[in-house]
């Protein structure tokens, strides 16, 4: 009976150290939380760029990993690619911006 319970807790003990290790960040991974505000992060400069005559949201690419936002895509010009990396930074909880929007 004593085993069959030593079992148990070494079990939920196994299981619970897996879900915190499955929750960490490292360089190359995000940890659920990270997610969340890096998926927030890219909302909102997306957000930013559909409200913006200059820019074209359609043609440039949002990703964030860690607080970094990289923008890719097309530009018209570099008014407007200029004008997506100022949106970008001037987002609150970014922070950096890669900037590598290529002018059409």
């Amino acid at each position: 009976m004593k085993t069959n319970s030593n079992r148990k807790l070494f079990a939920a003990a196994i299981l619970g150290l897996a879900l915190v290790a499955g929750c960490a960040s490292t360089a190359k991974h995000e940890s659920t939380g990270e997610y969340i505000d890096d998926s927030t992060l890219t909302t909102k400069v997306k957000a930013k760029f559909v409200d913006d005559k200059t820019v074209s949201a359609m043609n440039i690419n949002v990703e964030t990993f860690k607080g970094t936002v990289q923008l890719s895509g097309f530009a018209n010009n570099q008014a407007e690619a200029d004008r997506a990396v100022q949106l970008a930074r001037a987002t609150e909880g970014v922070k950096s911006v890669k900037n590598d929007i290529r002018l059409k």
